[in-house]
């Protein structure tokens, strides 16, 4: 081999070796593996725990295992009321859950989380979210909590379970309903209903001894899996309660993640929305045909009933709205997209 050539081949892989070195801290960092600890707002038992853990794993194989997010079903990292403080402090790098829960916090998230009486399909206000400010309104909220809402989510329109039939609004008039506080709660109690607060996990007991009388949780199919229709057989969709979810993350965390895993986590969180939404639909379908071959036939009201109860609900949207800067917005902006919508005159 001549003098040249062994210089050429020496010089050649001496700069390949630099080449693969200088190289290796940026693909040491671009397969870096990051992992957040969330928790739910669901127990393990639920669709939407498992509709959570299936988005889970979709954003682990979409990011080629950069990002592992670990679900946790409620309460089994903190209390479901006090996620939120975990992630603000790094307990958990993030969380699904219900806004309203931190009412306490800013009564305008009761305005944001759910507009009862308002919303008649969880595109309504998904548009509202992504189109109409809604989702920027949150993430402003929350920047104050050091937390980001990626994204939100509905598992459908609830409907009411109780132990006689409610077909119009002078039937709530005496009715023990177990309802959370809220905007909700004020428009029963101002019905005629006595409201009475408990956790989830004692209402069928309390249906069944007589504690209450209906009951405000969640969708048919939901409803069911808890045992309810077994007790009170009148569910009723009234278009009450149409809460949203929402999936956050420590800001800190976020701030962290490259851009493009950033992107991936935003579209993901997107797809699990609808995911989730027609998951909970189908099972609302099913769960509607057990009901009728046993002779349950769910009530659905007309629209004449719905706008009469819409305006009394109107007035509390009104008295929500003077309570902080946050309801204001958000009631101005949501009842102005709801007369667009023609849901509201």
């Amino acid at each position: 081999m001549s003098t040249a050539r062994r210089k050429f081949l020496s010089t050649s892989v001496a700069a390949g070796a630099a080449a693969v070195a200088l190289g290796a801290p940026a693909i040491a960092r671009a397969q870096a593996v990051t992992t957040w600890r969330c928790q739910s707002m669901w127990s393990a038992a639920e669709l939407t725990y498992k509709a959570f853990e299936d988005f889970c794993g979709r954003v682990r194989a979409a990011s080629n295992g950069r990002l592992v997010i670990q679900p946790f079903a409620a309460g089994a990292v903190t209390g479901a009321f006090e996620s939120l403080d975990a992630v603000t402090a790094g307990v958990l790098q993030g969380h699904s859950s219900w806004p309203g829960y931190w009412t306490g916090k800013d009564a305008g998230l009761a305005v944001i989380s759910d507009f009862v009486f308002g919303y008649q399909h969880p595109w309504q206000a998904e548009a509202w979210f992504h189109h109409r400010g809604g989702l920027q309104m949150l993430r402003e909220a929350y920047a104050r909590y050091n937390a980001y809402p990626v994204g939100v989510s509905w598992w459908g329109v609830e409907t009411v379970v109780a132990k006689k039939a409610i077909n119009r609004m002078e039937d709530f008039k005496g009715v023990k309903f177990r309802s959370p506080q809220g905007m909700t709660a004020e428009i029963l109690t101002k019905l005629g209903a006595s409201i009475v607060v408990l956790p989830g996990g004692e209402v069928f007991s309390a249906l069944d001894k007589g504690v209450v009388d209906a009951a405000d949780w969640g969708t048919l199919s939901m409803n069911h899996r808890m045992g309810f229709h077994d007790v009170a057989k009148f569910p009723t969709k009234l278009f009450h309660s149409m809460p949203v979810q929402e999936f956050t993350v420590n800001l800190d965390a976020w701030k962290r993640l490259p851009d493009d895993l950033k992107a991936m986590l935003t579209g993901l969180t997107r797809e699990w929305t609808w995911d989730q939404v027609q998951r909970v639909s189908v099972d609302d379908s099913r769960v509607t045909r057990e009901l009728l071959g046993k002779g349950v036939t769910p009530v659905n009201w007309g629209d004449a009933e719905m706008t009469k109860i819409r305006t009394l609900a109107q007035k509390t949207w009104e008295d929500w709205a003077k309570k902080t800067p946050l309801a204001k917005a958000a009631y101005d902006s949501q009842l102005a997209w709801l007369k667009e919508l023609k849901v509201v005159a």
